[in-house]
């Protein structure tokens, strides 16, 4: 690698971000832990998905390094990624919706 590139990274993401982000991680993973207990009915399974969305949107941009991407490629490929993840998931709360609980 160029120094050019190196000095170019570590611009890109400093220490005091990651740091950040991991925190707030840390807080939607007790979040996560704290909702499970709430008596929220039916809401109990969206509420989670939520925030696990929440937490892979995080990593992806922070941790993978998507924020910055500047091919344009790359961006088809997340963008792609998460159309796909939102059809997945539409579908399975329809599904999970218009079940007859006995």
């Amino acid at each position: 690698m160029s120094e050019h590139s190196i000095s170019e990274h570590s611009k890109s993401s400093p220490l005091k971000s990651y740091f950040s982000i991991w925190a707030i991680l840390l807080l939607c993973t007790y979040l996560t832990y704290k909702a499970a207990f709430l008596e929220l009915g039916r809401f109990n399974t969206p509420v989670a998905l939520i925030i696990a969305t929440f937490k892979a949107t995080l990593v992806a941009l922070f941790f993978m390094h998507v924020w910055r991407a500047g091919e344009k490629l790359i961006k088809l490929v997340v963008i792609s990624a998460v159309f796909f993840l939102l059809i997945l998931l539409a579908l399975s709360m329809t599904d999970y919706a218009t079940r007859l609980w006995s």
